[in-house]
């Protein structure tokens, strides 16, 4: 059989590894160069360079090139124009750097190929997703006897379930209750399935207030869901989880848990206590490739009860006939809202089986000590205002006295030369500089050059400008 040339040979079969192995190859030779070309956790120059590196060819030409040439030249200049997770300055947003074994993991994945979407497109995987997602709701239901765990893009996909699964349980009336510091996908998701719009409670301390909360389900009746975050996406900050469970229980309310930042702290021995009462809500998000460590996309959605799970069944002959699963062939469509559905549960369980959840643990506590270290030489510096003590692995910090425009000028000023991804975030009213600590290998010493950094630029621009006429020339 002909097989064309190298670019049409299929990754897959007894002979798959052959025709992926120099390609790997090229990439990981790629990879590196276009890191070193960088040198930095982000481009120098902004949007135009960029655009540059990735505008030299044509998108689609008239003839195919040489793929190996095409493979090295894109993905060096997409690695160059990246914003590197894995430097220690690299530090805007809930964006981990993946471990290795995870990114090996999914590149098994990529080239299996498998869906989840019937048994007999991905046999093992979907048997490898079963056992690993009900070790999972051990973890986050210990002792409740039904429910499960559903893998899903991350939390934006969970917090939808988590309220569709409201509305089904309870009905399209249903109220939906929430912080301003919940997520926006909450907004989104409500707006999505056709319900009211969510009922927005204050947060002035960055948490909700369970005594609000309580007298907010009050005027439902039951017919409510209670949306609590464990970690904020500007703070860190963590609800009151258990009280708010007994506020939610009380009033005959469901309570869904956004936990994509905190969940993973269950793995933690010294940190778990900062999510007590998760177990107590109905439905909870989890993300993985924040607090651990995949490559995007690695969400999960665990379901207390199995009487919720019920909504989510559907019967499509040509992937699970009733016949089929009358014989004893799985049916995985109540597994998910999707169809095809890529075997990201193989990087999950590779992680778990290789770190266990004392590795897992230990690279949660890591990050949470380097955040608490950061505030603490923010804290020693008197040119830098600390906002508050990290909840999780989150510092938000400002030039002392300077306007929110400054903080905002020099946020996109260290952008824009390619020294430091800081995020944004608003809070007590002002705009603070964000730094998200995702990597477990960053150390002190790297903290203490980026604070040195943002105070070095906050002065350079609060200095004049050369070009800046002195008064009476």
């Amino acid at each position: 059989m002909d097989e064309g040339g190298a670019e049409s040979r299929l990754a897959g079969g007894t002979a798959g590894h052959r025709a992926l192995r120099p390609y790997v190859e090229v990439v990981l030779d790629a990879l590196a160069d276009g890191a070193a070309r960088r040198a930095g956790p982000l481009p120098r120059g902004g949007p135009d360079v960029a655009r540059r590196l990735v505008d030299a060819a044509p998108a689609i030409p008239e003839h195919g090139e040489d793929g190996s040439a095409v493979l090295r030249g894109l993905v060096r200049a997409v690695a160059e124009g990246a914003a590197d997770p894995a430097d220690p300055h690299c530090v805007a947003h809930l964006h981990s750097p993946p471990l290795a074994i995870a990114v090996a993991a999914d590149l098994a994945a990529s080239a299996l190929n498998c869906s989840l979407d019937s048994w007999d497109q991905a046999p093992a995987a979907s048997e490898l997703e079963v056992a690993t997602c009900r070790s999972l709701h051990r973890e986050v239901f210990p002792g409740s006897p039904g429910g499960d765990v559903l893998v899903t893009s991350g939390s934006t996909e969970s917090n939808m379930l988590g309220l569709l699964l409201a509305r089904e349980s309870r009905g399209p009336e249903t109220a939906v209750i929430c912080g301003e510091n919940a997520h926006h996908s909450v907004h989104r998701a409500a707006w999505l399935l056709g319900m009211r719009a969510p009922r927005v409670l204050p947060t002035p301390r960055g948490v909700l207030d369970p005594d609000a909360a309580r007298a907010e389900l009050g005027r439902d009746g039951g017919r409510a869901l209670l949306v609590a975050t464990a970690g904020t996406t500007d703070t860190g900050a963590i609800d009151p989880l258990e009280e708010l469970a007994v506020a939610a229980r009380d009033h005959g309310a469901r309570l869904h848990v956004d936990a994509a930042y905190g969940g993973l702290l269950l793995f933690s021995t010294r940190l778990r206590h900062l999510v007590r009462g998760l177990d107590r809500a109905d439905t909870v998000a989890l993300d993985f490739h924040k607090l651990g460590w995949q490559p995007a996309a690695a969400g999960a959605f665990a379901v207390r009860e199995d009487a919720d799970l019920v909504h989510l069944k559907s019967q499509v002959d040509y992937l699970n006939a009733v016949d089929d699963t009358d014989a004893g062939i799985p049916s995985l469509l109540e597994r998910s809202t999707r169809t095809t559905r890529r075997a990201d549960i193989l990087k999950i369980a590779v992680t778990l089986r290789a770190l266990g959840r004392g590795g897992i643990g230990e690279l949660i506590e890591k990050v949470r000590d380097r955040a608490m270290d950061l505030a603490a030489l923010v804290s020693d510096r008197p040119e830098l205002e600390l906002h508050a003590p990290p909840g999780i692995s989150t510092v938000l910090f400002r030039p002392v006295g300077a306007a929110d425009a400054h903080v905002a000028e020099l946020r996109r000023c260290l952008l824009s030369e390619g020294k430091a991804v800081l995020g944004r975030a608003d809070a007590a009213g002002r705009l603070w500089l964000k730094v998200t600590l995702l990597n477990p290998h960053a150390v002190t010493g790297d903290l203490e050059t980026l604070l040195k950094l943002v105070v070095d630029t906050s002065r350079r621009l609060a200095s004049p400008r050369e070009d800046t006429p002195t008064a009476g020339a």
